[in-house]
């Protein structure tokens, strides 16, 4: 079975991602015999101290269409540039809280190493070229928005 890598409209999720969601992609591709690796990908948000408080959430925005017009882009090139048997790219819109799931990547392959190379530029043209936001929500009640370092 081999993904055609058509983004189909999904790659938001409302609020934290949830870890059935997440078990349900593996549990998707174990049928098929010909992957031998998966590669995950799982980002959380942090409790990161700013200023003398701490992050409680992040409230996630996005220019969608721009977004999935890229995604397109970017995993036709995943799938041109490694034997992959699917790439799942799915990034939190919406309140986050810290501990949360708000990013989850998984790359499926017959072999290990392009699982592992496929999932980590995904990660990083996502982090580094996609429109999404983040507003840090700080436990003082103050905010600010997020600054993305992609490597």
């Amino acid at each position: 079975m081999i993904n055609t890598g058509k983004a189909e409209g999904k790659f938001f999720v409302d609020g934290a991602i949830s870890s059935d969601f997440i078990t349900r992609f593996i549990q998707e591709h174990a049928a098929d015999k010909s992957i031998g690796a998966y590669s995950i990908f799982i980002g959380q948000v942090r409790h990161d101290e700013i200023a003398n408080t701490r992050v409680k959430a992040i409230d996630y925005t996005a220019h969608a269409e721009m977004v999935l017009e890229k995604f397109e882009e970017i995993r036709t090139g995943l799938f041109a540039r490694y034997p992959i048997h699917a790439i799942h790219v799915y990034h939190s819109v919406g309140l986050v809280a810290a501990g949360d799931i708000c990013f989850f990547v998984l790359a499926a392959s017959g072999h290990r190493h392009s699982a592992i190379r496929a999932c980590e530029e995904a990660v990083n043209l996502v982090k580094s070229e996609l429109p999404i936001w983040g507003k840090l929500l700080l436990e003082n009640n103050g905010s600010e928005w997020e600054e993305n370092h992609p490597f």
